[in-house]
């Protein structure tokens, strides 16, 4: 399910008091690779439900360039719900995921093996409430930009 960012709060409030963890990840997820499927997969393992914060297009064009997203923001929430290991997404325009985790406060934040606890945000506020920060190492050579380098430097069918 799609979550309305001003209802946020009342909804992760409604699966604590259900007694369910709440596992918390986000990013821009614009073209879905097989290593976004195993880090979301092993994100939803830790046990919970598990909510993607899906940065929004304009998010996108800030940290990536002008030329992404690909796909737009509605698109890459579809994509997202589609896949067995997410429960929830909720879309948010800001740089960082620091305003979202606030809201949430997860059990479980999850990010990739190329954060570290000294250069995510987001880490500090988790902590600051007891919640718990995992990385999971990312997939060798998988990534968008990858696939996007790929694309432009195939030559066209005949």
């Amino acid at each position: 399910m799609l979550i309305d960012r001003k209802n946020l709060f009342e909804f992760c409030e409604k699966i604590r008091i259900k007694g369910e963890k709440i596992i918390f990840t986000n990013g821009c997820f614009d073209i879905i690779h097989a290593g976004h499927v195993r880090y979301l997969t092993a994100a939803k393992n830790f046990g919970g439900i598990l909510i993607v914060g899906l940065n929004s297009d304009e998010s996108v064009r800030k940290l990536k360039g002008e030329t992404r997203p690909i796909n737009n923001e509605q698109d890459r929430a579809e994509v997202l719900l589609g896949l067995k290991a997410v429960d929830h997404v909720v879309l948010f325009e800001e740089n960082t995921a620091e305003n979202l985790i606030s809201e949430i406060r997860p059990n479980i934040y999850v990010k990739g093996g190329d954060y570290n606890l000294e250069n995510l945000p987001e880490a500090k506020i988790v902590q600051s409430y007891g919640g718990e920060v995992k990385f999971i190492n990312l997939v060798e050579g998988r990534s968008t930009s990858n696939i996007i380098k790929k694309i432009n430097s195939t030559p066209p069918a005949e």
